[in-house]
């Protein structure tokens, strides 16, 4: 996590926006990102040269050159920056903090920039401690069932053992679920309800997966 954000007026009010849907970022998750954009590397150059915050935000609605803007996104810090030979950048962003779109601000860059209220998600700023309530062994069940019905697979073992934050937040960012699910999940206002809302999603997508395979009935 960056040194010196502790509250919320410690991070930029105006910062740039990166429209993308189907992908969010969380608070402390790592979110990889290949940007190759004309005006998003101009975003990523301007970023660097400064406080190195971008927001991410998924579109909803609107056209795909001028998208209107989910009301809740997260500003993430680029921590790890590559410049490849063709000329993209290869950028790691590490969630800081939610925020709500206070307003979009003008701006003479080719990138849109947004006025950013942190105030109701500072929390965002400390990692939570440990849920005594989450069920760890009905959480894996739900996504063994879903992982079965994608055909997908993890790393069980870390599964098994990584702080519930870690846990919760990587497969929120990761599974692919629906831009409006995404949605929900980084809009859940605090760790347990987040966990609570991916069990439920989990375990909707498995049942599904049995309607489909069970007979028809004539």
């Amino acid at each position: 996590m960056p040194q010196g954000y502790v509250r919320a007026l410690d991070l930029p009010q105006v910062i740039p926006v990166f429209p993308l849907g189907g992908t969010i970022l969380l608070p402390r998750g790592q979110l990889p990102l290949n940007i190759f954009e004309p005006r998003y590397l101009n975003m990523v150059d301007d970023a660097m040269a400064g406080d190195r915050i971008i927001g991410l935000v998924q579109p909803n609605g609107g056209t795909p050159a001028l998208p209107s803007l989910s009301p809740i996104g997260c500003a993430g810090r680029i921590t790890s920056f590559a410049e490849t030979s063709d000329g993209r950048y290869l950028i790691t962003l590490t969630g800081v903090s939610r925020f709500r779109i206070a307003a979009e601000m003008p701006s003479k860059a080719p990138y849109r920039q947004i006025r950013a209220a942190f105030e109701a998600y500072e929390s965002d700023l400390v990692s939570p401690p440990e849920e005594p309530d989450f069920d760890r062994e009905a959480f894996l069940d739900a996504l063994r069932a879903y992982m079965a019905h994608r055909l997908l697979d993890i790393d069980w073992e870390t599964a098994e053992s990584a702080p519930m934050e870690a846990l919760v937040n990587s497969l929120s960012m990761a599974l692919p679920f629906e831009p409006a699910e995404k949605q929900a999940l980084l809009e859940a206002m605090g760790l347990m309800p987040r966990a609570e809302a991916l069990t439920a999603l989990l375990r909707i997508d498995a049942a599904d997966a049995g309607d489909d395979a069970a007979p028809s009935m004539q």
